[in-house]
């Protein structure tokens, strides 16, 4: 009876890592999809992609209540080992960071909304690789919790502080032209918010990259204690590179 409550309660965690992933893999192409649309704000197909967006952040909210519940019910059945405590508590600081990630997708797609309503939008050119940079860390930060990977996690908190730069810069030279010239005043704004959420992604993505290694490694790496871990010989699991 203890072998088959076992493998019921592997089901059961296997089927919660599989939810996450798979709102995991929306909130990527969520991401993706608003962060090309702000690129191509200057053309009328960004509206539409916006609009898709807008769309989809209902199912990415009723993935989020789905696998909550599903965390807590395998709190409740009890006598959990500690790497399914770990999977748990990092499953529930994911989904949300995920979800915030949706919103924050959304929030962008509203920027495009209005720029795409602007004459004369002069985009600044530190966005295309401001983009580039979160698109990179999206997809490191949800490779590395598909396939547990906390070497992958590790080069996701590595790109943090560029994103941050991008960030710095953006604001500057928006402040310096809405300064000179008021005309630049409305797009100047929507440019600012919009460096503004995509550092926001960034963030969550480093938030998921250390719930990884917490999960993976059962190391707590957050608030800038990865650097001092990193000195340390590191000792991964069998898996911790390969994937489930």
């Amino acid at each position: 009876m203890a072998a088959t409550a076992r493998g019921v309660e592997s089901v059961y965690q296997d089927t919660l890592a599989n939810y996450l992933i798979s709102m995991a893999r929306s909130v990527e192409i969520t991401v993706n999809r608003a962060m090309a649309a702000l690129l191509a704000c200057h053309t009328p197909a960004a509206s539409r992609t916006a609009s898709e967006i807008f769309l989809n952040e209902p199912r990415i909210n009723e993935m989020e209540i789905i696998i909550d519940e599903h965390a807590v019910r395998l709190l409740r059945s009890g006598a959990l080992t500690e790497t399914e405590i770990r999977l748990v508590v990092s499953t529930l600081r994911i989904n949300n960071d995920l979800e915030r990630m949706g919103d924050l997708a959304v929030n962008v797609a509203q920027r495009v909304v209005s720029l795409t309503q602007m004459k004369g939008v002069e985009m600044p050119e530190e966005l295309a690789p401001m983009t580039a940079a979160v698109r990179t860390m999206v997809q490191k930060s949800l490779g590395a919790l598909i396939f547990r990977n906390a070497v992958l996690a590790g080069e996701v908190l590595e790109s943090d502080d560029v994103v941050d730069r991008f960030r710095d810069v953006i604001c500057e030279r928006m402040l310096a032209s809405m300064t000179s010239d008021p005309v630049y005043i409305p797009p100047g704004i929507q440019f600012v918010l919009a460096s503004r959420y995509l550092e926001r992604i960034a963030d969550h993505c480093a938030n998921i990259a250390e719930d990884v290694v917490f999960w993976v490694r059962g190391l707590d790496v957050r608030h800038g204690r990865a650097k001092g871990m990193a000195e340390k010989p590191l000792e991964l699991p069998p898996d911790a590179l390969t994937g489930v």
